[in-house]
């Protein structure tokens, strides 16, 4: 009964960790949401939503690494219990990112 109980437990917690980033799918931004933009001003918004993904990116591997250990040690997800799981943030960028790779190919930007 207890080996049961603590499976239980363990896979309840291992559940609630924070993803690895490259684990994250992107999120379906329709390609509309950039249809207006130029290719300069595309260039520029995907370079600085990359900024910020690479800086959640960061942010998610330390809380992915921050719940192993917490579940190790505690058996608790700290980081994902404490908000630091960027999940839908790092999601939704991804997303961007595609529409706009896929509006500068429509546009046959440089």
């Amino acid at each position: 009964m207890r080996v049961a109980t603590f499976s239980l437990i363990a896979v309840a917690a291992l559940a609630a960790c924070a993803k690895q980033p490259d684990q994250i799918s992107a999120v379906d931004i329709g390609d509309r949401a950039y249809a207006n933009y130029s290719c300069r001003d595309l260039a520029k918004e995907k370079l600085s939503i990359e900024q910020d993904l690479a800086n959640l990116t960061a942010k998610q591997k330390s809380a992915a690494n921050g719940d192993a250990w917490g579940v190790f040690l505690l058996g608790l997800p700290l980081s994902s219990m404490s908000g630091g799981d960027q999940e839908a943030l790092i999601a939704v960028a991804k997303g961007k990112v595609h529409a706009i790779e896929r509006t500068q190919a429509a546009k046959r930007c440089n």
